[in-house]
């Protein structure tokens, strides 16, 4: 069962939805041909499929597609069971990775209307039952390709940090506060900051809040 949605206010249902729009189609129209360079070279490096795809709760905790390219190759061990991520993530998909350019087929997550450019970053589904009432907030609105963690720490935060500043967006979300938070974006991704967690190649997995409330799908 999907939660409740927020009321949308003037600058989200008149502004922000067209803005997304206008600024996913520029991406895509502009940087063309960084798509084709990219599509090519994971082909070339990592193999098929070109694009790495996975379902992730939106607004409302409504499942959709994510699309992303592929940063990892499929390396499994003698049982069949896929290796660690640090394992199968590539010089390569690092650099993917630390330059957030894997990110780019999200422009058309946020064209069909299931992204936002700026927003929470959609998790994975098996962490839906792990959240606490406050930490399930950050699905009041669309996530997004960017957010509030991710130019204060990205993965180099906690999760109870990265939650908290979420909600925090949630409950404060204006126009010039998305402005701002693009900007930064383009800066982090220029300096590549906060790619990873601290121990892991990526982010250590969410294991749960001390009092997880949701549901199981």
């Amino acid at each position: 069962m999907e939660t409740e949605h927020r009321p949308y206010g003037p600058y989200e249902r008149w502004v922000k939805r067209p803005l997304d729009i206008l600024c996913a189609l520029a991406a895509i129209v502009v940087f063309f041909w960084l798509y084709i360079l990219v599509a090519i070279l994971v082909r070339i490096k990592l193999g098929s499929p070109v694009l790495f795809t996975q379902e992730r709760p939106g607004r409302g905790e409504k499942i959709f597609k994510l699309y992303k390219f592929r940063t990892m190759t499929d390396g499994r061990d003698e049982n069949g069971e896929l290796l660690p991520d640090e394992m199968r993530l590539t010089k390569f998909g690092r650099f993917l990775r630390s330059t957030s350019l894997d990110e780019l087929p999200e422009a058309f997550n946020i064209l069909k209307g299931d992204m936002s450019v700026i927003g929470p970053r959609p998790l994975l589904v098996a962490y839906l039952p792990r959240y606490n009432e406050k930490q399930r907030r950050r699905h009041e609105v669309r996530p997004g390709l960017s957010g509030y963690a991710q130019v204060n720490g990205r993965n180099a935060l906690t999760w109870e940090e990265k939650f908290d500043m979420d909600v925090a967006y949630v409950d404060h979300v204006t126009f010039l506060g998305d402005v701002k938070l693009i900007l930064s974006t383009v800066w982090k991704a220029v300096k590549r900051e906060g790619i990873s967690g601290e121990n892991t190649a990526t982010m250590e997995p969410f294991v749960g809040a001390k009092e997880p409330v949701g549901r199981v799908r």
